[in-house]
């Protein structure tokens, strides 16, 4: 979860602040952009969460064996 909860945060960053002029002469850790990453990170955690209680067989939390022997398919 932590991999998707991190690009899906960088993406809603990235689109919020496309259109921001660019700017050399301050540092990147302005106030405005901590309060633009702290939103994502809110938003991210609410579709996250979301996503997790209503829709759980997309993030299985289990590693389940897709392929079982039988004794048709194992070669003698």
């Amino acid at each position: 979860m932590g991999p998707s909860l991190l690009i899906e945060t960088c993406l809603i960053v990235a689109i919020r602040t496309a259109k921001w002029p660019a700017r050399r002469d301050t540092p990147l850790s302005g106030t405005e952009l901590n309060d633009e990453i702290h939103y994502a990170t809110n938003v991210a955690s609410r579709v996250m969460t979301m996503l997790i209680g209503k829709y759980e067989s997309i993030f299985p939390s289990a590693k389940k064996p897709w392929y079982q022997d039988n004794e048709e398919v194992v070669p003698k």
